[in-house]
């Protein structure tokens, strides 16, 4: 079994939007972060500046956890949705969390505005947070780790409701004809866990999630991994990667959405990288063991 390396990520901060875009939308904010309609405007108005080959949604790693009860500080033109006081002290407290309800409140919003996206003709890139990413809008981090040394059987109970949450979220995303769902959780990367931590989530969680996730995608969906969760499974020997040849040269989000249907999982490069370009026209497939 080897090491789990990092990927370097330079856009998981990247939350916010540029005045270029805002400028002439009309739009107020932070209202435009909770109607679908705004949303998508948006949405599609930064698919335009960024030159990208598809729209992105929502445009913060916070619609989860407030779902389940967490407290969001919607920001405003230039910062998006963030976290504005955790809700938990104690571990024990996560597991009495509500499930989600997505017919209400802004995760169905980010839906509704996916599913009028699509009907624009639009590709749609959903982003779904992992579970470290989720609690770190509802526990300080502190107590999570002091759980995972002390009552790591608690801690893996919550990471597989929060696991169950984002599988159905990800079901609900199909209902709404989203083609493209992004599964990321850098807040749990081994430069943050330490490979010893990094190792034992891998083995107890990621790789059975993603296993489960592997039906949820078909001949309409594929599912994009962040690079750190790839670099994960590599490291741990669950995955490999697996050459597929493109039917050109294109950019990695061209190269997804061609890909689409033929595999079930890509995540050789961080989907906000618009810029990075497929030049020899091979793609990568993560695929599980």
């Amino acid at each position: 079994m080897g090491d789990i390396k990092d990927f370097h990520c330079t856009y998981d901060n990247s939350v916010g939007i540029s005045g270029e875009v805002t400028d002439g939308l009309d739009l107020t904010f932070p209202d435009a972060y909770m109607h679908w309609d705004t949303m998508a405007k948006l949405s599609k108005a930064l698919k335009e500046h960024d030159n990208a080959s598809f729209c992105e949604l929502p445009f913060c790693h916070t619609v989860e956890a407030e779902a389940m009860g967490g407290i969001i500080n919607y920001g405003n033109e230039t910062t998006g949705p963030r976290a504005k006081e955790y809700i938990c002290t104690a571990v024990e407290e996560l597991l009495e969390l509500p499930e989600i309800d997505f017919s209400q409140g802004r995760i169905h919003e980010v839906l509704l505005a996916c599913k009028a996206l699509r009907e624009q003709g639009e590709h749609v890139v959903l982003q779904v947070s992992g579970p470290f990413t989720i609690l770190n809008v509802l526990i300080d981090a502190k107590y999570v780790f002091k759980g995972w040394r002390k009552k790591p059987e608690i801690m893996k109970e919550v990471f597989w409701k929060f696991g169950n949450q984002i599988l159905k979220f990800m079901e609900e995303a199909k209902k709404y004809d989203v083609d493209l769902i992004s599964y990321a959780d850098s807040s749990g990367g081994v430069n943050i866990l330490g490979p010893k931590m990094a190792e034992q989530v891998v083995e107890e969680f990621t790789y059975e999630f993603l296993k489960k996730a592997e039906a949820i995608a078909d001949d309409k969906t594929l599912i994009l991994l962040c690079p750190k969760t790839t670099f994960a499974l590599l490291g741990m020997d669950k995955a490999e990667l697996v050459d597929r040849k493109l039917s050109g040269s294109m950019s990695y989000g061209e190269a997804c959405i061609e890909m689409t249907g033929q595999i079930k999982f890509a995540g050789q490069m961080c989907i906000k990288n618009v810029g990075y370009h497929m030049s020899n026209g091979i793609f990568k497939e993560v695929k599980l063991m």
